[in-house]
């Protein structure tokens, strides 16, 4: 049973946070734990989040290196491995493309240039059209009798 006594706040309800500015009486004193002197005395007194009190900024602090070029030009890139597991998994059409390709998960995108890349081995006939192909690649897909068609 509840006795005025016992009585205590729901739990959540009450946050334990400094109340500055009520006076000598909330234990914060009259400067409100602020200090004498100086700029965060004051009222107003504002510094930028990365403001570190003089000390040398992370920014500044930081050595710079690297480069990053800005005509950089991104590629998917397909493996000659993958395209061998896609066609042992289904069956596909005469000509794999881009938006095909796209189809079955291969690639992220169907706007960036599509590039086939000769790692693994090729036993599956394949007509593909790519936007660049490695040497090692065509020589692979052709040996099987594929072709390739630039785009």
């Amino acid at each position: 049973m509840d006795v005025l006594s016992n009585l205590k706040y729901a739990k959540g309800s009450k946050k334990n946070r400094k109340r500055i500015g009520r006076g000598e009486g909330s234990g914060h004193g009259g400067t409100s734990t602020k200090g004498m002197n100086g700029q965060h005395s004051r009222s107003g007194a504002k510094f930028r989040a990365w403001f570190e009190g003089g000390q040398m900024p992370l920014q500044r602090r930081i050595p710079k290196f690297g480069f990053t070029n800005i005509f950089k030009k991104e590629v998917q890139i397909i493996n000659v491995s993958d395209l061998q597991k896609l066609a042992d998994k289904s069956s596909l059409p005469e000509v794999l493309t881009v938006e095909v390709l796209n189809q079955y998960g291969l690639l992220s995108s169907k706007k960036l240039p599509l590039k086939i890349l000769g790692n693994g081995e090729l036993t599956a006939k394949l007509s593909i059209e790519a936007n660049a192909v490695s040497q090692s690649a065509k020589v692979k897909i052709e040996a099987v009798g594929g072709s390739i068609k630039l785009v």
